[in-house]
């Protein structure tokens, strides 16, 4: 019981770790408090509950758009650091990377307008703004599910030739690899669903999902970051998939 009270005192030290658990918290009162309002047509007292917690989510929800106003500068540096990928074996996997660190740094500025206009600090119209930053978002998630699909790829590929080779020390790191990916593919899909739920009516299922799917695909994805987070110890910033 101690080890889990400091293992989760440790992650909110960190701004990464608690954004996740925020995150977290955020769409799974969305998720309760979607199943309660939609229970509460019947029952009285579930429904204000329901209410609660979905005006609670969207608190949490402002509260980490506004932390996010000073992401650009760690996302920034993350970008300068990776470069054109020269580390990467795989060109596909490195223009991916490149992309997706392109659609991330843009996602940030056209947020922060939003905001800043939702907030009347500037007057324009917010709703472009939050498209743009949607579109973004979704483009990110895309690339990401791509580079996975091909990391994935690459992978088996190793996963053969060390089975014909008779190394097969390295076959369970391989296979960690491997579902890690795939745990990846899953997130960012989730997130993806979410994306175009968000975006202008008309568009595919855009404006379709009840609030308690939109939460329950948002914590699908925010466990699988907080496993993802415990598993490598990553303090990288995070990619616009954690809108």
């Amino acid at each position: 019981m101690q080890e889990s009270v400091e293992s989760l005192v440790r992650l909110l030290e960190s701004y990464r770790g608690r954004d996740k658990v925020i995150r977290t918290v955020c769409y799974g009162s969305q998720l309760v408090g979607g199943v309660l309002t939609k229970k509460g047509e019947t029952d009285l007292s579930s429904q204000q509950l329901g209410k609660s917690l979905l005006l609670f989510s969207a608190q949490l929800s402002h509260c980490r758009t506004v932390l996010r106003l000073f992401d650009d500068l760690s996302m920034l540096a993350y970008s300068h650091s990776y470069g054109l990928g020269a580390s990467e074996e795989d060109a596909g996997v490195r223009w991916i990377s490149v992309l997706t660190n392109v659609a991330d740094q843009l996602y940030y500025p056209c947020e922060h307008v939003a905001w800043a206009a939702d907030a009347e600090l500037i007057k324009v119209r917010s709703d472009k703004w939050w498209l743009f930053s949607t579109v973004l978002w979704g483009t990110s998630l895309i690339l990401g599910i791509l580079r996975s699909l091909r990391v994935l790829l690459l992978l088996k590929r190793k996963l053969k030739e060390y089975g014909r080779n008779g190394e097969s020390s390295r076959h369970s790191q391989l296979c960690r690899q491997m579902r890690g990916e795939l745990l990846s593919i899953i997130s960012s899909a989730a997130d993806l669903s979410n994306a175009v739920h968000w975006m202008p009516p008309g568009f595919l299922w855009a404006g379709c999902f009840p609030s308690w799917l939109v939460g329950l695909l948002g914590t699908t994805s925010s466990v699988i970051g907080l496993i993802q987070m415990n598993t490598s110890g990553s303090e990288q910033p995070d990619s616009t998939g954690s809108s």
